[in-house]
């Protein structure tokens, strides 16, 4: 059996803004540092095989704070989704500008795709894909990756074949863990964030 311990990045000003980050390369703020700090106490018993991470900048300042100078594999599968032109926009900027398509994309974005953004089919299919490079070499193996809520998100709803894409993106540094056996993916916890226990962001 292999463990995957999927682990969000920390949160982001553009998040605190209510900003949609996708491709955009942006930074931990102060508060996304503080809860991986947070999360690295919490976990630092476990024992991981290797470690997986997006090339993204909040990824990657999430895993350093995680594992410190541990060898890390960058996987660019693992990047989170394109927004297109809603990047960098706030929900009242969108409502101004694009309203009409946000609305259908809100409620069915397999089958309505905002102007530039990636596709959430192809979404999809490069997440698992990511997945399957991870898991194909690591047979039996604890492995952390480290990413973002919408790459956690879709390969929850690719496993538990659903298209609810919004129930399952985990907070920020929430903690989810799936087991793969035999060909089949199983998840065991989503979104844990007892690390977060009695500060601002439980």
């Amino acid at each position: 059996m292999t463990k995957l311990i999927l682990i969000r990045h920390g949160v982001t000003q553009w998040n605190k803004e209510g900003r949609y980050c996708g491709r955009k390369d942006v930074a931990l703020s102060g508060k996304g540092k503080s809860q991986a700090r947070l999360l690295s106490s919490a976990i630092e018993t476990m024992n991981f095989d290797v470690i997986y991470c997006s090339d993204r900048k909040r990824a990657m300042q999430t895993a350093r704070i995680l594992f410190g100078r541990k060898k890390m594999v960058r996987h660019k599968g693992l990047r989170e989704i394109d927004f297109g032109v809603l990047e960098g926009l706030r929900h009242g900027e969108i409502m101004e500008k694009y309203a009409d398509i946000y609305g259908r994309w809100l409620k069915d974005s397999f089958r309505n795709n905002i102007p530039g953004a990636e596709p959430m089919d192809l979404f999809r299919r490069r997440v698992e894909s990511a997945m399957r490079d991870i898991v194909g070499p690591n047979s039996g193996k604890t492995v952390a990756v480290v990413c973002h809520g919408g790459v956690i998100g879709i390969f929850l709803n690719a496993i538990l074949k659903r298209k609810n894409f919004w129930r399952y993106v985990p907070s920020p540094t929430g903690v989810t863990t799936v087991e793969h056996r035999r060909g089949r993916y199983r998840l065991k916890k989503f979104n844990d964030t007892a690390h977060l226990k009695g500060t601002k962001d439980e």
